[in-house]
């Protein structure tokens, strides 16, 4: 089973949850090799973590690299399949498995979402129960429905699949890069699809900046519109961010942001294939 997944956990400032979540890992019965990517923490997190588990395999980056450390921890990982965790979230016994068998059986899956429960009481994640009953079509068999997103807490890539296409947009942040590499991914040729059985738990923290993070969500939706779509739609969600913007302050700056390099992502854009558009489409008119 080790030859055949890695786990991938990205971090920065939290190593107490980081070492409470590697501690739930180490207990898999799969025993995973496990990469840490330290973003330049500067609480001692590389320390620490080879001090308590000195298997873990810690890539600490001098610059905080944001998204471009899941790219890093990718290229470094030995096995065909990387399944990413975050600090705060880990695989159910037996989850790992179950992935392994359902790449061998699917060879043209390229990604595969778990089940995200959350906290103590085992709430389902909204975005799953949105995977869970996906719209999408799919003409090759799948383990579970088609899907054009993920949690990237609780994902399992075929690393050659990920590395091919060039990994996450570096431009993108952290939280804003799924919807982007998913399209990539099918317009590649490969499926994604959701696994209801393929469970990980997620406990996420309390203490987040959430002004900032509406903010680069707005940047990065944008630039995903204005990279990969259709004018019609693109403008058309550009006008209706626009118009929030006038009375929403983190918005705003997340507009603003997104327009400064309007010109140069321009020069990057690649519209989605035909066939990737018409499954955006029944996204977009389910929800």
């Amino acid at each position: 089973m080790t030859s055949d997944i890695s786990v991938l956990i990205v971090t920065r400032n939290r190593v107490d949850t980081l070492l409470w979540t590697l501690g739930h890992l180490a207990q898999l019965p799969e025993k995973p090799p496990i990469i840490v990517v330290d973003n330049a923490s500067t609480d001692g997190t590389p320390e620490r973590v080879r001090a308590a588990f000195p298997a873990v395999n810690v890539v600490a980056l001098p610059t905080n690299q944001g998204l471009n450390a899941r790219n890093i921890g990718v290229q470094a990982a030995r096995t065909p399949l990387v399944a990413f965790c975050d600090d705060d979230s880990f695989w159910e016994p037996g989850a790992l498995t179950k992935a392994v068998q359902y790449f061998r059986q699917y060879t043209h899956l390229g990604v595969l979402a778990g089940k995200v429960l959350l906290g103590d009481d085992n709430r389902l994640e909204p975005v799953c129960e949105a995977m869970r009953n996906s719209p999408l079509s799919s003409q090759l068999p799948l383990p579970g429905p088609a899907i054009l997103g993920f949690v990237c807490c609780a994902v399992v890539i075929r690393r050659q699949a990920f590395l091919a296409m060039g990994g996450f947009n570096q431009q993108f942040a952290i939280a804003g890069e799924e919807r982007l590499f998913s399209v990539d991914m099918l317009a590649s040729g490969w499926s994604l699809s959701y696994a209801d059985d393929m469970v990980c738990h997620h406990y996420p923290s309390p203490v987040r900046d959430c002004s900032h993070r509406i903010q680069l969500l707005t940047r990065d939706t944008l630039w995903y519109y204005w990279l990969r779509r259709p004018w019609y739609y693109a403008l058309r969600h550009t006008l209706h961010i626009y118009q929030r913007s006038r009375s929403d302050e983190n918005v705003r700056k997340g507009y603003q942001e997104a327009v400064r390099v309007l010109l140069l992502l321009l020069s990057k854009r690649r519209v989605v294939p035909v066939h990737v558009e018409r499954q955006i489409l029944k996204i977009e008119s389910f929800y």
